[in-house]
């Protein structure tokens, strides 16, 4: 088959669970002798260099797409002028500043994407579909988010092909715009969602939330959890001697890394875990950079900053490497999530997770058997969740074994790619 898949970039300097989900997936249609076209938007995709899947150019780069909606007059600057924003140096400048976007000061932007043809980005599609038009005629176009769905209308206007939707965690960006944004994009993506042939929602937790704010119906819907390469996440030959909390995901408030400092703080003066350490990864983007200098003076203060490392681990091959040094992984997160990526990544390599009862959590963890949840949003009830594991290594040893287990038959990269190649076979 013939495959177009629509994603925004990242710009590389965060963990971005979307973005390692669909490198993981393109490369293997791909692999699995499928001809896929991967179309970054905003943002060239840094993490795909080495030429195993054809790239687009970028037809909506971020700086253009911002200046066009925030400046009525910038449409009628010559177009010349306007491409010069879209060359590779400009747009890696843009990556760098990719993690100070927030939904809070982006709401006519989300929604002017979400109007398509009828917003201020039209020239930008058009020219994105006229290009589309010298590549081979897709059989499948797979949009990476609901939040591009304002591309579908005319792509289904030029294209023969089914409209395939991947859904994971976009009502944490829609309920963070504006009120008056938020319904304005929440009733546009509604409607739009009735050209899509089907969506992957992500989690069955997360397809029930999405069935009932979209109002789609089971059948417009096919769960297909994200999977993982359970090679290059593998356990390590063993774990490590001296007990290790890590933490895997953005340096954000919202995932909660101040509250699991607070636990290991607790667990550090315990006798039995004064060798504690604590390893974090995920990439520090600028808007967070306040929030990052609290928590290395409140580390400075409390006297343990030998026992904390922050690393720059979170891209492969580093992050399996991250992975495997821990006894523990836990993102305490305070707002629910649709999957957590790093959950079968961690418990690929044999470590438990600790994790809240929110979200997709206690989905996976329940079809894993690979890590506990807690309740209650306090470093003490963190701390209390995660002793066991960190004083027990028997006890860590049984939930690493049976998570590997699960993740190997459950959530692998194959399965994965096998039941999105249904979905498209069946839509054809």
């Amino acid at each position: 088959m013939n495959i177009v898949h629509i994603v925004p970039g990242s710009g590389g300097g965060f963990y971005c669970q979307n973005c390692v989900r669909d490198i993981g997936l393109v490369k293997a249609l791909q692999a699995a002798g499928h001809d896929v076209l991967f179309m970054p938007m905003y943002l060239p995709f840094l993490e795909l260099t080495d030429g195993a899947v054809a790239q687009s150019p970028v037809f909506f780069g971020a700086v253009n797409t911002w200046l066009q909606q925030k400046l009525p007059f910038y449409r009628r600057l010559p177009p010349a002028w306007r491409r010069l924003l879209d060359a590779p140096g400009v747009l890696r400048w843009a990556a760098g500043q990719a993690g100070t976007t927030q939904a809070a000061g982006l709401g006519d932007l989300t929604l002017g994407m979400l109007e398509g043809r009828e917003g201020r980005h039209r020239d930008a599609l058009d020219q994105m579909a006229v290009w589309l038009k010298t590549q081979p005629p897709p059989d499948i176009i797979h949009i990476s988010n609901a939040l591009l769905l304002g591309l579908v209308p005319l792509l289904r206007e030029t294209f023969d092909a089914r409209i395939v939707c991947t859904l994971q965690d976009e009502d944490t960006w829609l309920d963070a715009l504006p009120p008056d944004y938020r319904e304005r994009c929440w009733a546009r993506v509604k409607a739009l969602s009735h050209s899509v042939d089907r969506f992957l929602p992500v989690s069955a937790t997360y397809s029930e939330i999405m069935q009932a704010r979209l109002g789609l119906t089971a059948s417009q819907c096919s769960t297909i959890p994200i999977g993982i390469d359970v090679d290059a996440f593998s356990p390590p030959a063993a774990p490590p001697e001296t007990p290790t909390l890590g933490f895997l995901s953005e340096l954000t408030p919202s995932r909660g890394l101040d509250t699991l400092l607070e636990a290991f703080l607790l667990l550090r003066g315990r006798p039995e875990l004064a060798t504690l350490q604590l390893r974090i990864t995920g990439g520090d983007s600028g808007a967070s950079t306040p929030f990052l200098k609290r928590l290395r003076a409140r580390i400075a203060a409390s006297g343990q900053a030998s026992a904390v490392a922050f690393v720059d681990a979170f891209r492969e091959p580093h992050r399996s490497a991250f992975l495997r040094s821990l006894s523990v992984l836990s993102v305490p997160a305070r707002r629910p999530e649709a999957f957590g990526l790093f959950q079968i990544e961690a418990m690929a390599c044999g470590v438990p997770v600790v994790q809240p009862r929110l979200g997709a959590y206690p989905e996976i963890v329940a079809a894993t058997g690979g890590g506990v949840i807690y309740d209650g949003a306090t470093p003490a009830a963190l701390a209390g969740a995660l002793a066991p594991l960190l004083t027990d290594r028997a006890l860590a040893a049984r939930y690493g074994a049976a998570g590997r287990t699960a993740v190997v038959e459950t959530y692998s990269l194959a399965r994965m790619v096998a039941e999105v190649t249904r979905v498209y076979r069946e839509l054809r």
